[in-house]
């Protein structure tokens, strides 16, 4: 059944916060259903690579979701979404602020047809404030978010990061939190509310390690110079074969072996003084010893050390990765036309429940009869509603 089996989601979003959230909470046991336009759709579903002519990235994130298609710009499109937001008391949805009000279904409008309905909405910058209408992407919220300010190595450009930071673990995350929030809160007053999402406030909220120091103590972070982004030895090291080696050894339990396991007591002892001087010193000699052998050899080196030190992997080799197969992290979810394909398990734990993958993302509208059947919808209804242009 699934720990969220209870819960019923009207999905409005497209791209990545909002269907990457969803797809938590469906993987979870939520029923979702993905509200979309068979005329404009998302721009997911037309990313390569495709197997058997469909996006895989779409196969992933709209996994365990039912779609339905409506115009929302067609009156009828909207009284089917009131109809259903009796039931499916849960929205998510990524547009502009406004947006959704000018189409008929913003909170305001749906909370006078069900008051305990939830209603998320994630955006680049809120509902409210001066920036509250401007487009942006994941390396505005994070510069914004003043996370680019002090990313990266002292006089060098803000690393450009292969995930969206800013996407996930601010709009999505944070979106599954306020809704599970919302849901909880409902349960003990009856009451639904709207959960406003910013990715920049989210973003922001990220620098809680360094950023305190500024507000409590006025000691700005800058690049280079803090623990975890090259003011010390906390660093990727290139071995002999052009690999890297991440090296987190920072606790003195850990330092302790990573010394006596490079270099012995002299290495030891250099790396416990705090000067800058010894600080880059100690650095260059961990680069020198680091490029005395190949990843592999460093590998099996540090494989009965604890020493939080730990090899560079590209993703093939990630997925192959024992201790990522050993949890599960990567399962077959049925596809359409009845084969499998392989893709990024759910990565959160139960002991009395389980993630389910039941079914790969569908074709736009794939569920269109069953969900307008459950409203009590003749199929002549649904054929001269498809003919109407509603379902479009």
């Amino acid at each position: 059944m699934g720990v969220l089996s209870n819960l019923k989601i009207l999905d409005f979003s497209t791209l990545l916060p909002g269907p990457f959230a969803t797809l938590m909470l469906a993987d979870l046991g939520a029923e979702v259903i993905h509200v979309e336009s068979a005329t404009r759709p998302d721009l997911v579903r037309n990313m390569e690579p495709r197997v058997n002519g469909v996006s895989v990235i779409h196969s992933a994130l709209n996994r365990n979701k039912k779609s339905l298609t409506l115009n929302l710009k067609q009156a009828e499109a909207v009284e089917i979404i009131n109809s259903l937001v009796a039931d499916y008391d849960i929205v998510v949805e990524q547009f502009r602020p406004g947006v959704m009000e000018r189409l008929g279904v913003g909170y305001p409008q749906l909370s006078e047809i069900n008051p305990s309905v939830i209603y998320c909405s994630i955006s680049g910058y809120g509902q409210t404030g001066p920036y509250r209408e401007r487009a942006g992407h994941d390396n505005n919220y994070l510069s914004i978010a003043g996370l680019n300010g002090y990313a990266g190595r002292k006089a060098e450009r803000t690393p450009i990061m292969g995930v969206p930071i800013a996407d996930l673990a601010g709009g999505s995350l944070h979106s599954v939190i306020g809704i599970l929030a919302a849901v909880n809160h409902r349960t003990v007053s009856g009451e639904g509310q709207h959960v406003d999402i910013s990715m920049t406030d989210a973003a922001f909220s990220l620098n809680v390690l360094f950023g305190c120091n500024y507000l409590a103590a006025n000691e700005e972070p800058h690049s280079g110079e803090m623990l975890l982004n090259g003011g010390s030895f906390y660093d990727y090291y290139e071995t002999s074969d052009g690999r890297y080696m991440s090296v987190g050894s920072l606790e003195p339990h850990f330092f302790r072996v990573l010394c006596l396991t490079l270099g012995g007591e002299a290495l030891l002892v250099l790396g416990r003084r705090q000067e800058k001087d010894s600080i880059r010193q100690f650095r260059a000699e961990l680069e020198r010893l680091f490029k005395q052998k190949t990843q592999a050899q460093w590998c099996e080196i540090f494989a009965e050390k604890d020493a939080c030190v730990e090899p560079v992997l590209s993703f093939a080799e990630a997925t192959e990765n024992e201790q990522l197969v050993a949890r599960g992290m990567m399962t077959d979810v049925p596809m359409p036309e009845g084969t499998v394909q392989r893709q990024i398990s759910n990565p959160i734990k139960f002991s009395a429940a389980r993630a389910r993958y039941d079914f790969s993302g569908v074709s736009p509208g794939e569920h269109n009869t069953e969900i307008l059947s459950g409203l009590g919808m003749s199929e002549k209804d649904i054929k001269q509603l498809a003919a109407s242009g509603v379902l479009g």
